[in-house]
């Protein structure tokens, strides 16, 4: 409200200096220019130029112009000879006497009107000036008409005394319309001063590029008008997007749900560009609660936690994985030690040579040509469940395989070959000599793993809905459905293909193909 008055106050000052200065300057050029034109009205009054010819010019021409005078509201109008001697005064004493102020020289010698200012027997005055001339055209007078810089200033004064009051009235307005605008204005920041507004301002950008969670507002018209950095990380944007609308950066948006009902949606679950996301969305009311004016969504990335969900879930069956290993050589060795102590060292010996030929077979591929530690760990866990569970569990020997892209990580490969194999091994254990092939190669562009079954297979009508979450064709009370959806967002985030082949009765088998480089995030999807 200060700097409101303060503007207001500064204003009327200047406009009431400006208002002074051009008023006095108009009052003067007014004044000058009547004074101006009655001298030169008067001087070519037939009256006043047959007057000169005459006796006693005085007599004729005193009453005459001093009805002028007061018709006009000049200060004095005096008519002079060529010598300066007046005939006319407004005091008539003064008739007779020569004029003063010493400025007719002009008009006297040159016969030139015009306006100056002098000091005379009244005063400081503005005076207009003008020749009289006979008929040859010759000056014999003069006509001096004037208005003293007193009246002048008087005239000024009473302008100024208007203006003032006007301006009071101004300044009185002002400061009641200020008072409105403070109360109005503190009810919209609630009662914050500026500095606080800027402080919390400050605050506020601080707080939203901190947290870990993306976060972008809609006004009412569904235009962007915040987005953190979190949120830019986390939807892999770039660039400057306030005053957009949320549409043309986000197509399948459900803001403008919430704008039109004024419900609040929280902690839903969305798939965006390969991330899931949890998404909370506000509604923003106006100070009566009574419009929305706006949106605010919340949102964080669950893909991470899912995988680290994923990956625990799949060391704790490679820990039961290891235990069965364990559990099938405590066996062996049972049934060794029992062989020797009977005294049947030949059965003794065939059996370590059996099994040595077997692990030989199996390491000479799992060490020789699959050079990732991270595949060779796997392998090894499923080969003791395998075991376990008296399937077979075969190495394909074309198998080859380098060192994995760094992009690569162990708990993709857990998520997809481990679940892979699981499923393989459980469609297995239903037939008679199951089996379950593993064959792995990085030959070309991609990384390519076939894990195939020998089970009953999988129904054509099923196969489109395998990678479902929630979608399983096996029954119990276990949460099922959700191994094959795991392997498809793997596949998905690394950028590759999963495919599926098989056929009821002749078994199944799923290929994975990974690019050994990264695409920038283009997804293609087979099933």
């Amino acid at each position: 409200m200060g700097l409101v008055l303060s503007l207001v106050f500064l204003i009327i000052i200047l406009l009431t200096a400006s208002f002074t200065y051009i008023e006095g300057k108009q009052i003067k050029e007014q004044k000058g220019h009547l004074a101006l034109e009655l001298s030169k009205t008067i001087s070519s009054m037939p009256e006043i130029i047959n007057a000169f010819h005459t006796d006693d010019p005085a007599k004729i021409i005193q009453p005459l112009v001093e009805k002028i005078r007061k018709e006009t509201g000049a200060e004095f109008i005096v008519v002079g000879n060529k010598q300066g001697i007046r005939y006319s005064h407004p005091d008539p004493n003064r008739i007779g006497h020569k004029m003063v102020g010493g400025d007719n020289k002009r008009a006297l010698v040159s016969g030139k009107s015009y306006v100056s200012k002098a000091k005379g027997s009244l005063g400081i005055s503005l005076r207009g000036k003008s020749p009289v001339l006979n008929d040859k055209h010759q000056v014999i007078g003069i006509v001096s008409v004037g208005f003293l810089f007193q009246d002048i200033k008087e005239q000024m004064i009473k302008n100024i005394i208007k203006v003032a009051l006007i301006s009071l009235i101004v300044l009185i307005v002002a400061v009641f319309v200020s008072i409105l605008l403070a109360r109005n204005i503190r009810k919209e920041t609630m009662g914050l001063e500026p500095y606080q507004i800027a402080a919390l301002y400050k605050e506020r950008n601080a707080i939203l590029q901190a947290v870990k969670e993306g976060i972008i507002a809609v006004d009412k018209n569904g235009v962007i008008t915040m987005m953190n950095q979190t949120a830019k990380h986390l939807l892999n944007l770039r660039g400057d997007f306030h005053n957009k609308k949320i549409e043309d950066v986000f197509p399948a948006t459900r803001l403008y749900e919430v704008l039109q009902t004024g419900e609040p949606q929280t902690d839903q679950e969305m798939i965006l560009q390969n991330r899931t996301i949890i998404v909370n969305r506000t509604p923003i009311f106006d100070k009566n609660n009574e419009e929305v004016i706006g949106v605010v969504a919340s949102f964080r990335d669950k893909t991470e936690i899912k995988q680290m969900v994923n990956a625990l879930s799949e060391v704790r069956r490679y820990s039961e994985d290891l235990r069965a290993q364990t559990h099938e050589f405590t066996n062996k060795l049972y049934v060794l030690s029992g062989l020797i102590q009977l005294g049947e060292y030949d059965k003794a010996m065939d059996m370590i040579r059996d099994e040595t030929a077997a692990l030989n077979v199996q390491n000479r591929i799992l060490f020789d040509q699959i050079k990732d530690v991270k595949v060779q760990a796997i392998i090894l866990g499923k080969l003791g469940k395998a075991s376990e569970k008296k399937i077979k569990f075969n190495i394909d020997t074309n198998s080859s395989l380098q060192s994995l892209p760094e992009h690569i990580k162990l708990p993709h490969l857990i998520i997809i070959i481990g679940n892979l194999i699981d499923n393989a091994f459980e469609a297995a254990a239903s037939v008679r000599n199951a089996h379950v092939n593993f064959f792995t190669t990085d030959l070309g562009q991609d990384i390519i793993f076939e894990i195939s079954d020998n089970g009953m297979g999988i129904n054509e009508e099923d196969i489109p809905l395998l990678f479902n979450r929630g979608f399983s064709d096996k029954s119990g009370h276990e949460p099922r459905g959700f191994g094959l959806a795991n392997v498809k967002e793997a596949v998905n985030e690394l950028e590759g293909i999963v495919e599926v082949q098989s056929k009821p009765e002749e078994g199944s088998a799923f290929i994975v193909y990974l690019p050994k480089d990264s695409r920038g995030g283009q997804t293609n999807e087979s099933g």
